[in-house]
């Protein structure tokens, strides 16, 4: 069928090429590919048999002017740079923030949460010997730190614990040992 609708019709077994030589700048398209892909529909090899009782379209297809066809350009920066300098920026452009957050030094601004386990007599001492109550907290965190060994991990019994307190809930399970298995059937 051509697309004014003029139909033409064929004995089996023919070619597309065998068509397609009286209109050299016309395609084949079958039917169920264009009813499928519409626009997209693939035209037919001219070593392909058509078969018989299906419809096949014979259309010319638009021609594209050539500036569509050029490939896009690559813009190359007037510094000379060797594969391994572009490899290297290439690597730093695709790293993420978050490993750019680790390298930065870690603010003053963030407070840290500490308890601390101090008996009233060592707290009314300190407050006896400071002046105000910067000093104090000063003189609480040299006891802090030369309770924790300078900052290291261990932890002396429990006296400091970091962090927020853990919310997991405690789930308990009470066994039955008296009761019956009920199993539902089907009346049929």
């Amino acid at each position: 069928m051509k697309i004014d609708g003029q139909t033409m019709k064929f004995k089996t077994p023919i070619y597309a090429n065998e068509v397609l030589k009286n209109y050299p700048s016309m395609v084949l398209l079958e039917s169920e590919e264009v009813k499928h892909y519409g626009v997209r529909a693939k035209p037919l090899e001219p070593q392909q048999e058509l078969k018989s009782k299906r419809l096949y379209f014979l259309v010319e297809l638009p021609k594209f002017p050539e500036e569509n066809k050029k490939s896009t350009r690559r813009v190359r920066s007037a510094i000379q740079m060797s594969a391994k300098d572009r490899l290297e920026t290439l690597m730093l452009a695709r790293r993420s923030t978050s490993d750019l957050s680790i390298m930065k030094p870690a603010s003053i601004a963030h407070p840290t949460r500490l308890k601390l386990r101090l008996s009233k007599s060592e707290v009314e001492k300190l407050m006896m010997e400071s002046k105000d109550e910067n000093e104090v907290a000063e003189k609480i965190m040299k006891l802090c730190m030369n309770n924790n060994n300078c900052g290291t991990s261990h932890n002396n019994g429990g006296a400091i614990k970091k962090g927020l307190k853990s919310r997991e809930k405690r789930v308990g399970f009470m066994p039955i040992t008296e009761g019956e298995i009920q199993v539902a059937v089907a009346a049929s």
